[in-house]
């Protein structure tokens, strides 16, 4: 693993994988990046992330908006120069969600949107690298210790695969709506799920 910066293509995190790939955690470039999650965030199965009706100027508008915030993040992560997934962090006391569990020191939110199978199917094992990957920067790189995450209770897949991953079922909260000038998101019921950093490095690093 190292850090990395350059002026073209700067990247937070790097990990290779064996059998999997080079991960790379770079921050999001809405002038770049928006088109490639227009593209996914307008297929049904994206429907839970909320962008299926939007355009690609009011998909950019929305990270233009969000890399103006310093609570909030967004990364694509590529695997082998390719994007496979779009990760958004950021700081529960900051969020809706803190009015539904009592936030600890060191917790960070993440949400994230995996790109579409390509043609050939998904790789097996891929997710748990890359899960494996954005566990190492958002705990160590990050130096948090704890992950929450707040996944609609009806998309039974991404709680499934987030149990898998090692995550704790929390309790099921409703998320407010939040109305304001700049964004809208509904009202959600949640199904919150938690990944302490000794889960993922018991070694205590």
């Amino acid at each position: 693993m190292s850090e990395i910066c350059t002026p073209a293509r700067p990247f937070a995190h790097e990990e290779h994988i064996p059998g999997s790939g080079t991960f790379r955690v770079r921050a999001l470039d809405p002038a770049v990046d928006c088109a490639t999650i227009h593209a996914w965030a307008g297929q049904e199965r994206a429907a839970f992330w909320g962008m299926n009706d939007l355009t690609l100027d009011q998909i950019t508008e929305v990270y233009r908006e969000l890399g103006r915030l310093t609570t909030h993040h967004a990364f694509m992560v590529e695997k082998d120069d390719e994007p496979v997934a779009l990760l958004q962090t950021y700081e529960p006391e900051a969020d809706r969600v803190s009015e539904c569990y009592e936030v600890r020191p060191g917790d960070i939110g993440i949400h994230l949107l995996l790109a579409p199978a390509g043609p050939e199917g998904s790789q097996a094992g891929w997710t748990a690298s890359l899960s494996a990957v954005i566990a190492a920067y958002v705990l160590r790189g990050l130096d948090r210790q704890r992950v929450v995450t707040d996944p609609d209770v009806r998309n039974q897949k991404a709680i499934s695969r987030l149990l898998r991953q090692g995550f704790v079922a929390g309790p099921v909260v409703v998320l407010p709506e939040v109305d304001l000038p700049e964004v809208h998101l509904p009202e959600k019921k949640a199904q919150l799920a938690f990944l302490p950093r000794e889960a993922v490095f018991p070694d205590g690093s």
